[in-house]
């Protein structure tokens, strides 16, 4: 991480030579505050990746010498087809065309879209972790 780190502190200090020198030469302040804002946003990034080195060392994918066995983690859960999205983006659609045309339409689309969001929040609840025994299972 820690040439990741380097990468975006880079990409700061560009965003920030870029910002004073079109602040300067500019008289526009709004691409100035965007410039400053993009410098700010990498240097957040650069700072989160230089202390997650300092925190956990080097990667495998870092050092040389390295096998692939050791950056292995373990298989996560990936869901199944599942229809909230396009429950939660049609709520969404209804509850856009229902700030231009009414009230109504507004309330419809709400409620559709907080159905599909709480659907996907509550699709897996019941799902038992792959990573635990069959020991460590309640009977």
């Amino acid at each position: 991480m820690k040439t990741e780190a380097v990468l975006f502190a880079g990409v700061a200090a560009f965003f920030a030579a870029t910002a004073g020198i079109y602040g300067w030469f500019s008289a526009e302040p709004a691409g100035t505050a965007v410039l400053i804002v993009a410098c700010v946003m990498a240097s957040l990034v650069s700072f989160f990746l230089a202390v997650q080195y300092r925190r956990r060392g080097r990667r495998p994918q870092d050092r040389k010498d390295a096998e692939v066995a050791p950056s292995v983690g373990p298989v996560e859960f990936l869901p199944p087809d599942s229809p909230w999205p396009i429950i939660v983006a049609t709520g969404f659609v209804i509850a856009a065309l229902g700030v231009v045309f009414g009230l109504w339409l507004l309330l419809i689309g709400l409620g559709m879209l907080a159905l599909g969001v709480l659907g996907m929040v509550l699709e897996h609840v019941g799902r038992q972790d792959s990573r635990e025994s069959s020991a460590d299972r309640p009977l």
